[in-house]
C-alpha cells in the first residue's frame, strides 16, 4: 500500500493543466483514470452516480449535464444506470482554488465514497471563483473528482458569442469526464497515435472533445465552428480496448 501511495503521489506531481497535481494529498484518492475499469465494466459496479454540488449562481447548464450523462452512458457499461444528483451548497471558500482545495472540499461535501457497494460515485464541483491558474476551465484532481470553474468558462466565450459560454461549458464538462475515464493515455498506452505530443493526456484531433485546447480560456481562438462534445473514434477505440482487456491498464484503484 505504501508503494502504491508513493506511486500515486509521484504521478499526481507530474500532471499539469486541467489535471490537479500541485500538492500532496494525505490519502490515496487515485489519479485521473484510476477508476477507468470500474467505470467501463459492470462486473462489480452496476451503476454510476454523478454527484454535482454547486454554489448559488453557479448551477451547471442543463444541456451540459444531460450531455455529460449521455456521453458517459454511451461508453460505460452500467445496467443500473447513470444517475445525476444535484445539490445547492456553500463551499465557504475564499480566493483561487488549488487542486488540494478541490480534494479537501470534495471529501467534506460528497454524499458517497468513490466506491460504495455496487455503485461508483463521481463528484463534480461548481464553485464560485477560479482555479489558481485563471486560464484553466476545469480540473480532474483524482480518480473521481472534478471541478468546473464557470467564472473562467464565461470569460472563454468567443467573439460575438461563438463559441458561447454554454457550448464551452458542455465541452469542458465532457472533457473532464474523459480524464476520469483515463483519456488520453493517462493509465494506458493507446495503439493509436492520437495524443498531442505537447499536451499530455489530450488528443491531437480538433474533432475530439479531448482536444488539448478545450481546457483553456483561449479555446475560442483555437477552434472555429462548433466545439466538439463527443469522444471521437480513436477515444472510443481506446475505451473499448480498456474495457475488453485488449489494452493494458495501470494505476487502478479497482480491481
Amino acid at each position: 500500500m505504501r508503494a502504491i501511495l508513493l506511486s500515486t503521489l509521484l504521478v499526481l506531481a507530474s500532471l499539469s493543466g486541467c489535471f490537479g497535481g500541485d500538492e500532496i494529498f494525505p490519502e490515496n484518492p487515485g489519479i485521473p483514470g484510476g477508476l477507468a475499469l470500474a467505470c467501463l465494466r459492470s462486473s462489480t459496479f452496476d451503476s454510476l452516480v454523478i454527484e454535482i454540488d454547486y454554489e448559488e449562481g453557479y448551477e451547471p447548464d442543463t444541456n451540459a449535464v444531460n450531455t455529460l450523462k449521455s456521453r458517459v452512458t454511451e461508453v460505460c457499461e452500467k445496467p443500473g444506470g447513470v444517475i445525476v444528483e444535484k445539490t445547492l451548497v456553500d463551499f465557504s471558500h475564499d480566493g483561487p482554488w488549488t487542486s488540494n482545495d478541490v480534494r479537501t472540499i470534495s471529501d467534506e461535501f460528497r454524499q458517497g465514497d468513490a466506491m460504495e457497494g455496487d455503485t461508483l460515485h463521481w463528484h463534480f464541483l461548481y464553485p464560485a471563483g477560479k482555479n489558481q491558474d485563471s486560464n484553466v476551465l476545469g480540473v480532474a484532481v483524482d480518480a473521481s473528482t472534478v471541478a468546473i470553474f464557470l467564472d473562467a468558462v464565461d470569460e472563454a466565450e468567443g467573439f460575438l458569442g461563438r463559441p458561447s459560454a454554454e457550448e464551452v461549458e458542455k465541452s469542458v464538462t465532457v472533457h473532464e469526464a474523459g480524464h476520469l475515464l483515463g483519456l488520453v493515455n493517462l493509465v494506458y498506452i493507446s495503439p493509436i497515435e492520437h495524443e498531442d505530443s505537447e499536451h499530455r493526456g489530450h488528443s491531437s484531433s480538433s474533432g475530439s472533445v479531448m482536444y488539448w485546447a478545450i481546457e483553456s480560456q483561449n479555446v475560442g481562438n483555437f477552434i472555429t465552428g462548433d466545439l466538439p462534445d463527443e469522444f471521437d473514434d480513436d477515444d472510443k477505440a481506446d475505451l473499448a480496448g480498456m474495457a475488453d482487456g485488449s489494452i493494458e491498464v495501470d494505476s487502478q484503484l479497482w480491481p
